[in-house]
């Protein structure tokens, strides 16, 4: 049998060719415990909790969720932040039987609406915190939403922090009512008697985590990722950080956690990972710049997984230079298209590899990853991860394949490829034409199997019969010294079709500039159909829950735009 053409690009002591676990996903944390039980698994806000402790909470809240009537099947939401709420949560939810269903707090009413019916939530657990609880509060009763199991922030603080935040933060903190639709989360691992766990028959097939596709394109399609997906996930991630030498060593790192864990990047590469290799993660609420690069001096960061946005604020913290990040051994960022420009300014000042990554919430995160030792290509999103087959399809024939260099649509295969989308029979059809999956993503792949992802076919541009790809444009722009962040969508164009525009953030103190200034800047770096007609320069651009930039509100209001244009004329 041949070997694959990414084969000859691994890394030394790593193999394409590997087996994955078959087997409970509650399973990794009890064998973690059993391993690292005196080891800290996270810290948050400066509280450490080894994995004894986190395993006993577990054990705690699974006997908990089954007083509430989490029996196999159940559908149990986490609506949270990045706490230990959230990892105590889950692994007991799936120890009772449940599948977690993952709820973004950035999702608006309607969007959590819709997501609670379809996927036939019934418990949601959340904070006490005004920016969570009331959006929760709102749906009991207008949807099938029957209970809350409300945690509090404080109660997860180091002291005094537990004892000055109610405090000091009183106006932030929402006083749910005692009632029979509210559990405590202190009553839920209230104690009892242990349970043991619901048996898996079938990982393959059993649901462990129902992850909403979303962000920047669509409705939200509810991917089922099965147990042995999130173990393929894991091991895939801790197989690309072994090697020779040893990136990644069992017991002794350090992780930021600034992704939410509640996205599947951070579930995987943060969560997942840190307890499959004994990690300690060091958990944030949310993406503060400061604290993040503080947390990276001072308490030894050597593993950060972050999106574009997240690296292109760090190069452009004014004094980056003053602070020793030097504990930094590998940097990983997904998400979204990583610039060329950000990657190499973050590695001339850290002197840490940053690689780019690339895979999708249908594949529990991994398909594509830079090598950590050895070859890489610069714009490339790296090549296939262990067990994972990367095949490029022509975009008018979904079920060719294409050769070497030729450009189609991304399609993959791996033990890490979702089982389907939840109560979407048609999706899913279409989804797996060809027995692939068909990403939606544009690109090709070249003779040493690395992957060069173009675009996503819904946001390629058709200028004047040309196929023209957004990120090839924004890439282009980021070179220009005052450019922060950019993001290029298509619009419509009379002659031409459609033609692009430009939404660019400018860094702190730079002068503006106008399109014809633009387009001179691009000139010897663009074809002449690939050059925007439009641009704005806006304070801030839209983005996900974990930062990547985010197309869909803009396409919205060029959309709306060009409505109120067409009734003036006509009015």
């Amino acid at each position: 049998m041949s070997a694959e053409p990414w084969e000859k690009s691994y890394p030394a002591g790593v193999s394409w060719h590997a087996e994955f676990p078959r087997r409970p996903l509650y399973e990794m944390l009890d064998d973690a415990v059993a391993k690292y039980r005196d080891r800290p698994l996270c810290d948050f806000m400066g509280r450490r909790f080894t994995y004894g402790e986190i395993g006993a909470l577990v054990d705690r809240a699974a006997a908990g969720f089954r007083r509430l009537g989490v029996v196999k099947g159940t559908h149990v939401g986490l609506f949270l932040p990045n706490t230990p709420h959230y990892i105590i949560a889950f692994f007991a939810i799936l120890k009772a039987g449940g599948v977690v269903v993952n709820y973004s707090p950035l999702d608006v009413a309607r969007t959590l609406a819709h997501k609670i019916e379809d996927s036939e939530t019934d418990i949601m657990v959340t904070l006490s915190l005004k920016a969570l609880y009331p959006q929760m509060a709102a749906l009991l009763g207008a949807t099938r939403l029957k209970t809350l199991v409300v945690g509090d922030l404080a109660e997860m603080l180091p002291w005094p922090k537990s004892w000055l935040f109610p405090l000091a933060r009183r106006a932030d903190i929402a006083r749910p009512p005692r009632d029979d639709r509210h559990v405590a989360w202190r009553d839920l691992v209230a104690g009892g008697e242990p349970i043991e766990p619901v048996p898996v028959e079938d990982p393959l097939d059993t649901v462990a985590v129902l992850q909403y596709t979303g962000g920047t394109t669509g409705v939200p399609k509810g991917a089922m990722l099965t147990h042995a997906n999130l173990w393929a996930a894991q091991k895939q991630i801790e197989l690309w950080l072994s090697g020779d030498p040893v990136v990644a060593v069992p017991g002794e790192e350090r992780i930021l956690a600034v992704l939410p864990l509640f996205h599947i990047f951070a579930l995987t590469a943060i969560m997942l990972t840190s307890i499959g290799s004994g990690a300690e993660a060091v958990l944030h609420p949310r993406f503060d710049l400061r604290a993040a690069i503080k947390d990276i001096e001072d308490k030894k960061i050597t593993f950060f997984p972050g999106v574009p946005t997240m690296y292109a604020a760090i190069i452009n913290t004014p004094d980056i230079t003053r602070h020793n990040l030097s504990s930094l051994k590998y940097c990983a960022s997904g998400g979204a298209p990583l610039p060329v420009e950000i990657q190499q300014k973050f590695e001339a000042m850290t002197g840490c590899k940053l690689g780019e990554g690339w895979g999708m919430t249908e594949t529990s995160a991994p398909g594509c990853s830079t090598p950590v030792i050895g070859k890489r290509k610069i714009g490339a999103a790296g090549i296939p991860v262990p067990g994972c087959t990367i095949e490029i399809v022509d975009v008018d024939d979904p079920l060719k394949v294409l050769g070497l260099t030729e450009r189609g649509e991304i399609c993959i295969r791996g033990p890490q490829v979702m089982k389907g989308y939840w109560h979407n029979p048609e999706a899913t059809a279409e989804a797996f034409a060809g027995g692939r999956f068909h990403t939606g993503d544009i690109g090709y792949m070249d003779e040493d199997g690395f992957v060069f992802i173009v675009d996503r076919k819904k946001d390629m541009i058709l200028s004047g019969g040309f196929n023209v790809y957004p990120r090839t444009i924004e890439d282009a722009i980021y070179q220009h010294p005052s450019v922060a962040e950019v993001t290029v969508i298509g619009i419509p164009d009379a002659y031409r079709g459609q033609s692009a525009k430009a939404f660019i953030k400018l860094r702190d103190g730079a002068k503006p500039f106008d399109i014809d200034e633009l387009r001179a800047f691009l000139a010897d770096k663009l074809g002449r159909h690939e050059l925007p007609t439009e641009m704005e320069i806006r304070a801030s651009l839209p983005k996900t829950p974990i930062g990547k930039l985010s197309k869909k509100e803009l396409v919205a209001e060029e959309a709306a735009k060009r409505v109120a244009a067409t009734s003036a004329r006509t009015a």
